[in-house]
């Protein structure tokens, strides 16, 4: 009995110098990276969440974002990589409550969704290709200054935890934001710096100066600007992944050994060449093959290659990849031996662009824009000021946006793909790709007194279905006749690589992406901007870093691609179309005398609400007697200027004498005092109880007041802030007799 006490407590001594050693300080790690601009990023591990696989936390200046990962050690039954990235922005991280019903974080926002989607493009393509587990990767907002945006903040922590963990990953990557700033390269510029900038670029690379992943905004930037600013966001990144890697070697764990598949025999990849390697080759050369036809062709060798080798031990599921695998090589073998893509275009060709707008009347303005199997319908709306979109208290802090009076929904049904799916909220990827087609068009949109909602719907879908929805955007916009400083378009631009041991060797890029090299390629480089200049960017690279050389070329081919397809719609529309629509919006302003408020409001702001129901005219406040007045048509301009008049004008207002005795009548009673009338039509004025009588009274009923009752009050004037009228009865009245109390003199 003894002997198994001194078990147990030797057990229980054992286990507490693990954990005393797991939760020790010498396991708290820590790495400063300084840019050239004199700002640091902190990285630290050791402290929080250390039962995740990998946890870090980023700092710059006081904005702070926790990183955490987390891999099952059992592979999923997916061929691919089931990676999840969740960006939280959490209201305490800013000492402020949600403003929601439940006052807590419910959804993730627009902005949430980006930034996740940010981050997953930096991290995806350092994944061996044969890890298949489950991975989540959860970025908290720990706190934010306001000061410092935290979208790189969480890219470098994501990185940094990564890389600590035993997850394997060919990483790190370091993540930098560049502005510019009066022709001056900003290095993580601040928010208020980034208000004045010109560009808003965010710039994922890993070591050797190869980039990851690309994204920003900018003023129609020039091309030698935005490429400086690249090799500047390359090279800064390289300190991050310096400082990651240091961190790495000294509180690093080892990485976990990941169980190799059991490769297909030679014998079955033979059988799978022999049998399928002319076919495709006859299938991608015949150009006048469409999508759908290609597919379906693809489709059916695939099916008849799986049902001649299904007699082998290999199970469906490997031959099909193992198919896949070898088309994958045959497409790109292809474009490498004869310089020409499966629809017959060369490397540099577009597709086939048709554009026509003015669709249906009722529109304020819309547009079609098709290009090759991509086409996209865009309608623009006008609507008052009031309908711009909120901004949630996050994105105002960490952004300085308020409001958009201008914004683009990207939308993106099932049947674009000859799918049948299910429809609902837009998804991550609606979300991503209406965003970046805002950022395109946003820079070129001169400021508007309505608001302005943009929809791109996609009708058809072989590529490039963001970039469509720019150019549909800015042909859509010219037709509703708003001004912009010089149409805008946008091209996709791909790339296919050879390596040999790791090393590329050789490599051609593919302007105008089909859906199939999107696929089959190695990059999706989307490119929007003005004959000038860039408006928009967006890189998302499958490979481990593209050197800098190829991002150069590739911006290159862009900007030629756009200038073209510009040229092109220029010949449908070049400029905002003259003359108004019927039903095109009308914004004026109106002034009320004050006293007149009550009339044009009415009781509890009826006659304001009746008005928009029925004519949809909308009237704002702009001050105390100035008002917007929204329409959506001349008509109902018109109709709401009679109604008012008729309102402000129905009863001539009798003149007030100051100091003169009216008779008054009551028509409601409150706790506070009584509402009266002067005058038939008159808003009910109120005489509070200390105006009713000298003596104080609790309640008008003190006074036998009721509604109906008759009094006589005096009149004085109106008061000069709220414009109210000033009632008195108590100057009409005697003060009552004065008490005389006797004095004892005792």
């Amino acid at each position: 009995m003894l002997s198994r006490k001194r078990l147990i407590l030797s057990k229980i001594k054992a286990r507490a110098r693990l954990y005393c050693r797991y939760f020790s300080s010498e396991s708290v790690g820590h790495a400063d990276v300084s840019f050239s601009n004199g700002t640091s990023l902190k990285l630290s591990t050791g402290q929080y969440a250390r039962f995740a696989d990998g946890a870090c936390v980023a700092t710059l200046g006081n904005t702070s974002v926790l990183s955490t990962v987390v891999s099952k050690a059992k592979a999923s039954n997916s061929s691919f990589l089931p990676l999840v990235v969740d960006y939280r922005q959490k209201a305490a991280a800013a000492g402020r409550i949600p403003t929601n019903f439940l006052r807590r974080e419910l959804g993730p926002t627009e902005r949430e969704i980006l930034t996740s989607r940010l981050i997953d493009r930096s991290l995806r393509p350092l994944f061996p290709q044969n890890y298949f587990y489950d991975t989540q990767i959860v970025c908290n907002m720990l706190a934010v200054d306001a000061t410092n945006p935290p979208e790189t903040i969480a890219i470098n922590a994501a990185s940094a935890a990564l890389a600590l963990s035993d997850v394997p990953w060919n990483g790190p990557v370091g993540a930098v934001r560049i502005g510019q700033i009066d022709n001056e390269m900003i290095i993580n510029p601040t928010r208020r710096d980034l208000e004045k900038s010109n560009l808003n670029l965010v710039i994922s690379a890993t070591k050797s100066n190869l980039v990851v992943m690309l994204e920003g905004s900018a003023n129609d930037i020039l091309q030698q600007d935005l490429l400086k600013a690249i090799k500047l966001g390359t090279k800064e990144a390289q300190h991050i992944v310096r400082g990651i890697e240091q961190l790495q070697k000294l509180h690093g764990k080892r990485k976990r050994v990941i169980e190799e598949a059991t490769p297909v025999s030679s014998d079955v990849i033979d059988s799978i060449k022999t049998l399928s390697t002319m076919k495709i080759r006859e299938i991608l050369s015949d150009h006048s093959h469409d999508k759908m036809s290609r597919d379906h062709a693809i489709s059916e060798l695939r099916q008849t290659v799986l049902n001649q080798l299904r007699d082998t031990d290999i199970d469906v599921g490997t031959l099909q990849d193992t198919f896949n695998s070898h088309l994958k090589h045959t497409f790109r073998e292809m474009i490498f031996e004869t310089d020409v893509r499966c629809d017959g275009r060369h490397l540099d060709q577009l597709r086939d662009i048709s554009c026509q707008v003015s669709l249906y009347e009722p529109l304020h303005g819309s547009a079609l824009f098709q290009r090759g199997q991509t086409q996209v319908l865009c309608t623009v709306a006008f609507d008052s000021p009031d309908s711009a979109l909120k901004m949630d208290t996050l994105t105002m802090l960490t952004s300085g946006i308020k409001e958009k009076n201008f914004f683009l929904h990207y939308e993106f049904p099932s049947y674009a793909t000859g799918e049948v799916g299910r429809s609902g909220a837009p998804g991550r990827r609606e979300a991503g790709h209406g965003a970046l087609a805002e950022r395109g068009l946003r820079p070129v949109l001169a400021r508007q007194p309505y608001a302005v909602r943009l929809t791109a719907e996609v009708l058809e879908s072989n590529g490039s279905s963001s970039m469509a929805s720019v150019c549909g955007g800015s042909l859509a916009l010219l037709d509703a006749g708003v001004e912009l400083a010089s149409p805008a378009a946008g091209v996709a631009v791909g790339l296919v690589t050879r390596t040999s041991e790791g090393l590329l060797t050789d490599y051609r890029i593919l302007t105008d992406l089909l859906g199939i090299e999107d696929y089959m390629g190695d990059m999706d480089f989307k490119v929007a901007g003005t004959k000038k200049g860039i408006t928009a960017l967006q890189a998302d690279v499958k490979l481990p870093g593209i050197p800098l050389k190829i991002v150069m070329e590739a911006v290159q081919k862009a900007c030629d691609a756009k200038s073209k397809i510009i040229d092109i719609m220029n010949q449908c529309i070049d400029k905002p179309r003259k003359g108004r629509k019927e039903n095109m919006p009308v914004i004026e302003e109106m002034e009320v005398e004050l006293h007149k408020r009550p009339k044009l409001l009415g009781l509890g702001g009826i006659n304001l609400k009746k008005l928009y129901v029925e004519t949809g005219v909308q009237v704002t406040p702009i001050d105390e007697t100035k008002y917007s007045v929204f329409a959506p048509s001349q008509t109902a301009m018109e109709e709401a200027k009679a109604r008012i008049a008729t309102w402000l004008t129905s009863e001539r207002t009798p003149e007030l004498e100051f100091g003169a005795i009216y008779k008054a009548k009551v028509v409601e009673v409150k706790d506070i005092g009584v509402l009266v009338t002067l005058y038939p039509g008159m808003a009910p004025a109120l005489v509070h109880n200390s105006q009713l009588d000298h003596r104080k009274i609790m309640h008008p009923s003190a006074l036998n007041l009721e509604v109906g009752s008759e009094i006589q009050v005096k009149y004085f004037g109106r008061d000069p802030v709220s414009g109210q009228v000033r009632l008195s009865r108590k100057v009409l009245t005697s003060p009552p007799p004065a008490l005389v109390r006797k004095l004892d003199k005792s």
